[in-house]
């Protein structure tokens, strides 16, 4: 994005805000940690978190015990957030700070999770990047979750456009690599009393 530094807005939203002051805190990440269980994955299985930032995703795998755990997010502030609030246990977890778009995985993963990240892509270039990093990155018969604001939900966050999507739209875009097993509409109130429409969908890998 030649024109806007992502990035640099994403720092100076963690380094200006707190843990409560955006739209996406969530201290109890359920619908997310219910698609992780319905996959059914061995504790040791590989988990990423793509724009998991200072998410309280990571702590709640963490407490039941999931030890292969990575999480990657285009800020370093909201990384080293994270870092300290979880302290020692930090150590347990890989941190990635890149863009998703310039991601080079060196491993392959069991579930790919996203909560609010993929929707932040707005250009077909960019979506194909994000689907191609995808379907080379999970594992065959791995598992794909992602969360982005539905067709009734917000048309910006953060002051950034973002892509609205319905279950249909999911389903197509992640046909070609990847079955729909589940999909849903979630109701997500933020801490300033809002209410943003988040479509949830969770596939398998070919």
């Amino acid at each position: 994005m030649s024109e806007f530094d992502r990035q640099a807005h994403w720092e100076k939203i963690y380094n200006t805000k707190e843990l409560n002051e955006v739209s996406w805190y969530q201290p109890v990440p359920t619908t997310s940690l219910e698609y992780i269980a319905s996959c059914n994955l061995s504790k040791d299985a590989s988990i990423i978190d793509i724009g998991g930032g200072d998410s309280f995703l990571v702590d709640a795998l963490l407490n039941l015990g999931y030890t292969n755990i990575s999480v990657l997010d285009i800020s370093t502030a909201a990384i080293e957030r994270a870092k300290k609030r979880l302290g020692k246990k930090s150590n347990l977890v890989k941190w990635i700070v890149t863009d998703i778009t310039n991601f080079k995985p060196q491993e392959q993963f069991d579930c790919w999770h996203d909560r609010a990240a993929f929707h932040f892509l707005t250009s077909t270039t960019e979506i194909n990047q994000y689907i191609n990093i995808v379907s080379a990155t999970v594992k065959s018969k791995g598992y794909l979750i992602i969360g982005t604001f539905s067709e009734d939900g917000p048309t910006k966050c953060s002051g950034i456009p973002i892509q609205q999507y319905s279950q249909e739209n999911l389903e197509k875009i992640f046909s070609s690599q990847f079955n729909k097993i589940a999909a849903q509409i979630v109701d997500h109130q933020t801490p300033f009393n809002t209410i943003q429409n988040f479509v949830f969908s969770s596939f398998q890998r070919f």
